[in-house]
């Protein structure tokens, strides 16, 4: 939840006891809805859509407005933590790779993430030339930050924080 508002800290009531934990309020205008796919015989037989925050109409504005998709769906979400998965061995199940240290784990995925959005050209989203040839392209030139696919050298010699 950290990811989708701002922290509330209750002030304290100076009645006994403890006092209420802090808790994170989501924005006003965020869109949040969740997928839920009935299974029988290891078969998907219905999928219901459950919207957590927002308003039906805003969300639906929302999907009308998606470049990539026009109803709810987890696929996304599940190719990215497949592409996760699959270039961290951390996050791998039932391995001997596991982090003890909270700290290695966040840096080690940071270090995965970054350098598959700068460095990996991702075959569907190739585009072809005007002279006919393919132009490989990475997630981060498909958004618009870069022009090019980087080297991971090239990479892991930009500073992390950006100066002006």
């Amino acid at each position: 939840m950290k990811a989708y508002g701002e922290k509330i800290t209750p002030p304290r009531s100076g009645k006994p006891g403890r006092p209420r934990s802090p808790y994170y309020k989501p924005p006003d205008d965020l869109q949040y809805a969740t997928v839920h796919k009935t299974r029988e015989n290891g078969r998907v037989t219905k999928i219901d859509y459950r919207i957590v925050f927002g308003q039906p109409e805003k969300v639906e504005a929302a999907l009308k407005q998606s470049r990539v998709s026009n109803k709810i769906n987890t696929a996304f979400v599940e190719r990215q933590n497949g592409t996760d998965r699959n270039r961290n061995a951390r996050k791998v199940r039932k391995t001997y790779c596991f982090s003890k240290d909270w700290d290695v784990h966040h840096a080690v995925t940071y270090f995965t993430m970054y350098s598959y959005n700068y460095c990996w050209p991702v075959r569907t989203l190739r585009v072809q030339g005007s002279n006919g040839r393919w132009r490989e392209q990475t997630p981060a030139m498909v958004a618009g930050l870069t022009d090019h696919v980087w080297t991971l050298a090239q990479w892991r010699k930009r500073p992390s924080v950006q100066r002006e």
